[in-house]
């Protein structure tokens, strides 16, 4: 059974690729994850005591959060002013060489297989919609969409909220009284596992793929921190 032409039509049937609100909820909730679980891995193989363990994870919740924040919002920002820019320019080319912009865009087109002549005819008539032409142009050009620019605002708050919940995972069971370290290892490993397979469904890709991959991810972060803490630590031959 094939869709109904209405269907492809419908302006939701695709996700929305563009909002800017997928990439920095997900590199949040995962980076919230590793920073966290590996930060605890590290003090514990050093062999600090629980109550430090649980100061220590706080902080970087508290200091990652804010990084994550401030972080996302400048650079989703600085990329939208730089996107603002090109259009200006853009705008500024279409207003003094109205000519050479519509034969730019012709031979894009030529180049994608349109016949000359209907690319030409397109371009030339483009050029009585000013607006519509810089769209077009941009998105030829630039390879995106001056009116779908993601929220620097949605990023920033989405990020700190997402790193917060996943750097909370590891230190569940030292907030809930239990002071084993491999105990609050094991739950940040769930937290990594299901937070790549939720991933999943946005990706169409399997969530057990997904899932696993973040899960090796995190695991290879926390080894290494903990070998560190175990070299430099306490109870380690440095310390």
């Amino acid at each position: 059974m094939t869709d109904s032409p209405a269907a492809a039509l419908r302006e939701d049937h695709h996700a929305d690729v563009s909002g800017g609100w997928l990439r920095p909820a997900v590199f949040g909730a995962m980076d919230g994850l590793v920073t966290n679980i590996a930060l605890i891995a590290g003090v514990g193989g050093g062999g600090i005591a629980p109550r430090t363990i649980v100061l220590t994870g706080i902080a970087g919740l508290v200091a990652g959060a804010i990084s994550m924040g401030l972080g996302e919002y400048t650079s989703v920002r600085s990329q939208n002013e730089q996107l603002a820019a090109e259009v200006a320019k853009e705008r500024r080319e279409l207003e003094r060489h109205p000519e050479a912009e519509a034969q730019e865009l012709a031979d894009a087109w030529v180049q994608r297989g349109l016949p000359r002549h209907l690319a030409e005819q397109v371009a030339t008539a483009l050029r009585s919609n000013p607006e519509e032409a810089l769209r077009v142009h941009v998105r030829e050009e630039l390879g995106v969409d001056p009116d779908e620019q993601p929220s620097p605002w949605t990023a920033a708050v989405l990020s700190t909220v997402c790193f917060s919940i996943g750097a909370l995972v590891p230190l569940l069971t030292y907030l809930l009284g239990f002071t084993n370290l491999w105990l609050a290892l094991g739950v940040g490993a769930v937290g990594l596992f299901v937070a790549g397979a939720l991933v999943a469904r946005f990706t169409s890709r399997p969530w057990w793929i997904s899932g696993s991959r973040q899960l090796l991810l995190g695991v290879a972060a926390a080894v290494v921190t903990y070998l560190v803490g175990r070299l430099i630590g306490l109870d380690g031959p440095l310390g």
